[in-house]
């Protein structure tokens, strides 16, 4: 079984235990993912703040989870410093992107180099877009769909993911079509008034 256990601030959560009898069976990871790019998914900008760090990072692994108590689920990659800087914080927003916001989730995602000499650096992210905050000091981006603050409840590691039960505190709905990722390219929902392409 997979180790899972609660986080709290300033603990990260432990790497995963993957013993050869779980992934007994389980598919190519190649096929697995190339499969996995025929699933339509929003985007969005998982952001945090506090001791751990000022961090963000692109994903499309989150997911409604209770309505009682209102939760929510982010999965992010266990090598990522976002992790770690969740686990510290005990904090993190889920910012649902816009049809408009490409160029942000590129950038939270690593593709494009804010710096000028070319390098990556997490916190040249945050030049981009208009960042507030609401209860628990996570960045709150401007402009998004929808922004939901959480509180991090629990974290449970799998495989190459943690994944980041949220108790969410405060939301913000700014309205508009979301951005969607499908076949390792964007788009947007059509709506019933506009033709199909």
């Amino acid at each position: 079984m997979a180790q899972t256990q609660n986080a709290a601030p300033g603990v990260a959560a432990a790497d995963p235990i993957m013993p050869d009898a779980m992934t007994s069976g389980a598919v190519a990871a190649p096929d697995f993912t190339n499969a996995m790019g025929n699933a339509a998914t929003g985007v969005n900008v998982v952001t945090t703040d506090g001791p751990g760090g000022r961090f963000g990072v692109t994903i499309s692994a989150m997911s409604s989870l209770s309505a009682a108590p209102p939760s929510l689920l982010a999965c992010i990659h266990r090598q990522s410093p976002v992790a770690a800087a969740i686990a510290a914080n005990g904090a993190f927003c889920v910012n649902v992107l816009g049809s408009a916001q490409a160029a942000l989730s590129d950038i939270f995602a690593g593709r494009t180099p804010m710096a000028p000499d070319g390098e990556y650096r997490h916190g040249d992210r945050f030049r981009l877009g208009d960042w507030r905050r609401l209860a628990t000091g996570a960045p709150v981006l401007e402009g998004a769909v929808a922004s939901f603050d959480c509180r991090l409840a629990e974290a449970h590691a799998f495989g190459t993911h943690r994944m980041f039960v949220g108790l969410v505190i405060a939301v913000r709905e700014g309205g508009g079509a979301p951005l969607i990722y499908h076949n390792r390219a964007y788009g947007r929902p059509i709506s019933p008034r506009t033709p199909p392409c």
